[in-house]
């Protein structure tokens, strides 16, 4: 009986599940093994074996474990999961992943952080800052561009072109200077902290400009005739993508081309509205962003091609060129424009025809270097900006008879600025190392964009704070207030902040980082059970790892964890390690029990984007500061930078287990991650004070923070007059302190009262009243008459 048993269910596996002779036969060997086992084994060990071979088999046996779990998982995704679109589908393919996908693993490899090179600038990139760069910072003058002329003096203008500015990025072979990303962003860097308007012009041609996507996508042709032109400043390029009807959400965009003939030439009759378009009001060629059609099917099989990118001169009949917007008084070129039934012939299109409806791909991989790059530059540049001049205020400036910097209260908002320039920073040297070494990680760019301009809006807010009345009074005297104007267009361009945040970030990080759900998902797209079942289970046993690491750091708190990392070190790399175990958990926590229905929780998205983007800001510090040779003396801003983003990465985490579902397993896990309470505490008062403290003393630290941007000491100028004043501030501070001993300190004239009774000589006399001189002109405000007020 046992073995015609046996036999049948040899055939019926064969016939009924097509399974291979090697499978049938492996799982009636299972049945004839558990038939053996079972018979004369006890009531307790019968339940054993029969729990064994109910759950061990089906999970360990391939072809059992399709057929009973994994294809019934496979259907619930299917329709669990939500509709992507083509731009969607388009964006998470631009670029690739790099460190942000460690974080995402639970279990983060540093030496795929530690083999990262140090970008360093060739001779001709340091040459160009020493001379062309400091040349052109020595030519503007903020106040006269924004308040009077409105734009670039001529000359200015002339410079640029000449010097090719705007083709920094473009090769040799066309002319243009062949820089690295890193080049580039110092090189706007060092514009944006002497001029916000020219570092924009000098920004959008070597980023969002045509010459990206020319070198990209191109034809010969195109580079040939475009990219030397664009080098010189022949062509002034202008990239149209943003509408009035399709601002974040480019992809709804209505402007339209359409394939036809016109006096037997094949091209594209285009309509179109833009606007936000910056150097567009005096563009000479137009990177054109439409969705085109193709009803008589001229040039293919398909009538909905998508959106595509053309390269139209602005002298095309039909083109108009709108007056200026004013971006919150900034002087940059920015208007719209439009067109109507512009004709244009088919090798206008960027790559021409092969190249048509792969105008979002494009843009996607251009982004990239406009959210990395550029945008961070000028963040760090009005960081450093501020770190420097406002530091050296707070030292300049006296209350209460005592410089205000050494006030508790301005102490912590001067340690913010310190701590998160340097976060700033490190962010910044990091990406653009990883950008020059061939890394293009999408996932990180949204997180640059995000966090180095909120973070700069954080830096400028608390710098006006301590400016007070000196930063809220506009004129020349005033090096902050337009600075403080211009912070929502960084915050609102390239991606609005809070679209990247709970949107990009951690919607796109979650597909593309995770280890496994882009497989999974192309998988049931191509409705491969088998290879959906391999990965499902590996990600089944990455879901368990990270469940046990987990625990098991947080009830060591990681101290036993081995990693990279001094004295001074270790314990962050251990807590980036801990907390990306307990991000990667609850990633798929919540990816499970909400499903398709996450991508519509933009505020848990939110919190789960600031977990990966402060885990991110804490290794780029520990990597800068390896790279800058772990200055002892840099030591505060490391350990404020580190503790500060692993505190509110700790918080955001928190956070998240109040809007997961599930309650009790939701507790369940946050007492798994956080079995002792919160590990991470804030920068302490010591330590706010230590930091503070190194933006009020003339020292090597103060310079490597503020290293890269324009500095001058001319009386004449908002931030020469702060330099000098500073250090004639300090060179007194001596000769002030035996003031205070003699208790001579609170008479108008007790420098002379000092002098007079010997306790002080006639240098140190001098060296005082410089002091007070300087700090009067720095303090000093501006003042206008009624015509001018007028702007007469």
């Amino acid at each position: 009986m046992l073995w015609l048993l046996t036999l049948l269910i040899l055939l019926g596996l064969l016939s009924y599940h097509q399974l291979s002779l090697h499978k049938a036969a492996l799982a009636v060997a299972l049945l004839l093994g558990a038939y053996l086992l079972l018979h004369g084994l006890t009531p307790l060990s019968k339940i054993l074996w029969f729990a064994y071979l109910v759950i061990f088999i089906p999970l360990t046996v391939p072809f059992i474990r399709r057929q009973l779990i994994s294809r019934t998982v496979f259907q619930w995704m299917k329709t669990a999961l939500p509709t992507m679109s083509n731009t969607e589908r388009e964006a998470l393919d631009a670029g690739n992943t790099w460190w942000e996908g460690e974080l995402f693993s639970g279990k983060p490899d540093w030496k795929v952080l530690q083999a990262l090179p140090i970008a360093q600038l060739t001779s001709e990139e340091q040459d160009f800052l020493d001379n062309e760069v400091e040349n052109l910072c020595a030519m503007l003058n903020d106040w006269d561009i924004t308040h009077k002329r409105k734009d670039l003096p001529p000359e200015v203008w002339t410079y640029i072109k000449q010097h090719k500015f705007c083709g920094m990025m473009i090769p040799k072979a066309y002319g243009g200077l062949a820089f690295s990303e890193t080049a580039h962003s110092e090189v706007v860097m060092k514009i944006a902290s002497r001029c916000s308007t020219a570092a924009v012009t000098v920004m959008v041609p070597n980023s969002l400009g045509p010459a990206k996507l020319l070198l990209n996508y191109g034809t010969e042709a195109q580079k040939n005739y475009y990219l030397p032109r664009l080098v010189t400043g022949e062509e002034i390029p202008a990239f149209a993508l943003t509408s009035p009807v399709a601002g974040s959400d480019a992809g709804a965009m209505t402007d339209t081309g359409i394939v036809c003939t016109q006096d037997d030439v094949l091209g594209v009759r285009l309509n179109w509205e833009k606007r936000y378009i910056t150097l567009g009001p005096i563009a000479t060629v137009l990177g054109l962003a439409f969705k085109l059609y193709d009803p008589d099917k001229l040039i293919g099989d398909t009538d909905n091609i998508g959106i595509t990118v053309a390269l139209i001169p602005t002298y095309t009949a039909g083109v108009s060129i709108g007056r200026r917007h004013n971006p919150l008084d900034s002087a940059f070129q920015n208007g719209p424009n439009w067109g109507k039934d512009v004709f244009i012939p088919l090798d206008y299109l960027l790559g021409g025809v092969a190249q048509a409806g792969n105008g979002w791909t494009m843009l996607m991989h251009s982004l990239t270097t406009g959210r990395a790059v550029s945008l961070p530059a000028l963040s760090v540049a009005a960081a450093k900006f501020t770190c420097r001049n406002t530091g050296a205020y707070a030292r300049i400036r006296k209350q209460f008879n005592v410089p205000i910097g050494e006030l508790e209260g301005i102490e912590e908002p001067l340690a913010r600025i310190a701590g998160e320039t340097y976060i700033l920073n490190a962010a910044r040297c990091v990406t653009n190392a990883a950008l020059d070494n061939g890394e293009r990680p999408a996932v990180i760019s949204a997180i640059l964009k995000y966090e180095l301009t909120e973070r700069m809006r954080r830096v400028v807010n608390d710098g006006m704070d301590i400016q007070g009345g000196s930063g809220i009074c506009l004129g020349a005297k005033n090096y902050l207030g337009r600075l403080y104007q211009v912070i929502p267009i960084s915050i609102t361009v390239e991606g609005a902040n809070i679209l990247t945040r709970t949107m990009m970030i951690f919607g796109q990080g979650a597909i593309r980082c995770h280890p496994f759900i882009q497989a999974e998902m192309a998988a049931i797209q191509n409705n491969d059970v088998a290879q959906f079942d391999s990965l499902l289970f590996q990600h089944l046993g990455f879901w368990g790892r990270n469940k046990s690491t987990a625990l098991w750091l947080g009830l060591s708190n990681a101290r036993f964890y081995q990693t990279l990392g001094d004295n001074d070190t270790q314990r962050y790399y251990q807590q980036i390690a801990r907390l990306s175990a307990g991000f990667a958990l609850a990633t798929d926590f919540a990816l499970v029990t909400l499903g398709g229905s996450l991508k519509r929780k933009e505020r848990l998205s939110g919190r789960f984007a600031d977990v990966l983007s402060n885990l991110y800001l804490c290794s780029c510090v520990l990597k800068y500061y390896e790279h800058q040779g772990s200055q002892t003396d840099d030591a505060p801003l490391l350990h404020w930078a580190c503790q500060h983003t692993l505190y509110r990465a700790q918080q955001a985490l928190l956070a998240i287990f109040w809007q997961l579902p599930f309650r009790p397993a939701a507790w369940a896990l946050r007492g798994l991650i956080f079995p002792f309470g919160k590990p991470n505490s804030p920068p302490s008062d010591t330590l706010i004070h230590q930091t503070a403290a190194l933006l009020l003393h003339d020292s090597e630290t103060r310079d490597r923070l503020t290293q890269g941007i324009y500095i001058n000491h001319h009386p004449d100028d908002a931030t020469g007059r702060i330099e000098l004043a500073f250090k004639a501030v300090l060179a007194a501070a001596p000769v002030e302190a035996k003031i205070r001993a003699a208790k001579l300190h609170k008479a108008d004239n007790s420098a002379t009262r000092a002098l007079e009774r010997g306790i002080i000589s006639e240098a140190e006399a001098q060296l005082v009243h410089t002091a007070e001189q300087a700090r009067f002109a720095a303090i000093s405000v501006d003042d206008f008459n009624a015509e001018e007020m007028l702007g007469r």
